[in-house]
């Protein structure tokens, strides 16, 4: 699997999470809904391509700050609780960083 797939997958899977658990909802409400197309459109239209670094290491920063904002919630509460809802992934995931 490409890295850029992986990545788009673990963001939905965080996401996914953080609607559910956080928010309360049982399907993604609009909100996780747009910053999901929007994670999924920054990694498939990302510079570096296959070449990616993690997001945090990377030296451009293609999100716009309210989504920054956003993603940086979603992924402070769905981080620590994917080992338990997707152990795999977690740990690729971290492995990257």
């Amino acid at each position: 699997m490409r890295i850029i797939e992986r990545e788009q997958r673990t963001a939905e899977q965080m996401i996914r999470i953080y609607c559910r658990y956080k928010e309360g909802n049982k399907e993604l409400c609009p909100a996780c809904q747009e910053l999901l197309q929007y994670a999924h459109n920054r990694l498939e239209h990302c510079t570096f391509g296959e070449q990616k670094k993690p997001c945090r290491n990377c030296p451009i920063h293609c999100y716009k700050p309210e989504m920054k904002k956003r993603m940086r919630a979603v992924m402070r509460y769905a981080g620590p609780r994917m080992i338990f809802f997707h152990p795999l992934a977690a740990i690729r995931h971290f492995m990257h960083k």
